[in-house]
């Protein structure tokens, strides 16, 4: 049997709740796992039950996070049907969020892009994913 290799994208934050809201309100992701005050660390992680991936954000005591180094500094979800895309795309508007143009117009073809509170940006694309 082989091993299943999981994803874990992890980066700190200054704002725990408002970058859980984006990700776990917005994008449909559900809380996974929360502890606090582990070695000066607070942190959420936010996926899909039985997916082979997870977002974990940190917030360290006494530490700047700082923001996004550039715009292109993004995650995307490719939603090939178009009415779960735009499902998403609604849920993302419905909590307040507005789409941002991409740095790259290659996702503004097929997708929308949103920004969450620390600049780091979100790529709704409709299309399948093509390795």
């Amino acid at each position: 049997m082989k091993s299943l290799t999981v994803l874990r994208v992890a980066r700190p934050t200054n704002d725990l709740d408002a970058v859980v809201r984006f990700y776990r309100d917005g994008l449909d992701l559900q809380e996974l796992y929360r502890f606090e005050g582990h070695d000066g660390f607070d942190g959420v992680m936010l996926g899909l039950p039985g997916q082979a991936y997870h977002f974990e954000f940190t917030r360290a005591h006494g530490h700047d996070a700082g923001r996004a180094p550039t715009n292109d500094n993004l995650v995307a979800f490719y939603i090939p049907d178009v009415a779960d895309w735009e499902a998403a795309v609604v849920r993302m508007k419905r909590h307040g969020y507005a789409p941002v143009r991409s740095f790259n117009p290659y996702w503004d073809k097929d997708g929308v892009t949103f920004e969450d509170c620390d600049g780091y940006r979100v790529v709704l694309q409709n299309s399948a994913w093509k390795p």
